[in-house]
């Protein structure tokens, strides 16, 4: 999986609408970057935005619906866009929460969450856009579920040491899927099965083996002068 685009309107102080596009020459040809700034500038809320564009909820906050607390003070909507891709093609995710008639202190509205697939040629199409088949639809696109992706793609503070801690059953899966390694798994998965289907015709074959009763020498004898008094006869 590989994020794309963020795109995020008040989110915590981050006010107004704010765009990333991880595919610009700044982020794509130096590969590793940091994003930096002091306390309060932001830096969590666009991994907030992340999370809540694919999963509706924050590591922090866990699931925002009908108690807003990342929904920047005195804005009457807010939202979170994200753009990726994986093996299972190119997605958007947007969620989206606002007030009535979009005031500071009009009632909160219910979130929506909606997921869209991008084709080659760049149409988009909605694939859903209600709540529980957008998360269901937003796993199967990524293969991975929120706790999966928040031990792995995204670890939040404190988080990066449960995840060394995990069971190795845990770890490998979310690795390998990250590093696109998962073919050796499957090549280990082959190369055991065929293991065992050669051991089990060994077996077969020892058996049948021991089967067989070896002739003594005098048997040997008695059974070569039979054969020749029989081609005599004949």
């Amino acid at each position: 999986m590989r994020i794309l685009e963020v795109r995020l309107c008040n989110l915590n102080s981050l006010y107004g609408p704010w765009r990333i596009d991880f595919t610009a020459p700044a982020f794509a040809e130096s590969g590793i970057f940091a994003v930096g700034g002091p306390t309060g500038a932001g830096k969590s809320t666009i991994l907030d935005a992340i999370c809540l564009a694919l999963y509706a909820r924050t590591p922090r906050l866990g699931r925002v619906s009908g108690d807003n607390e990342i929904m920047s003070r005195g804005s009457g909507e807010c939202a979170a866009e994200v753009r990726f891709a994986s093996q299972k093609g190119e997605f958007r995710c947007v969620w989206t929460q606002r007030r009535a008639h979009k005031r500071p202190d009009g009632a909160l509205q219910a979130p929506k969450h909606e997921i869209h697939e991008i084709a080659a040629d760049g149409s988009v199409r909605l694939l859903t856009a209600k709540l529980l088949e957008t998360a269901a639809r937003v796993e199967a696109a990524t293969g991975m579920d929120f706790d999966r992706f928040t031990r792995s793609m995204l670890l939040a503070q404190g988080g990066f040491a449960a995840f060394l801690n995990a069971a190795p059953d845990e770890r490998a899966p979310v690795l390998e899927q990250i590093t696109g390694t998962e073919i050796y798994s499957r090549i280990s998965k082959r190369v055991h099965e065929r293991k065992q289907a050669e051991e089990r015709k060994r077996e077969l074959l020892l058996a049948e083996q021991r089967g067989i009763a070896l002739l003594s020498p005098e048997e040997e004898e008695t059974l070569a002068a039979e054969l020749a008094n029989g081609g005599e006869e004949e």
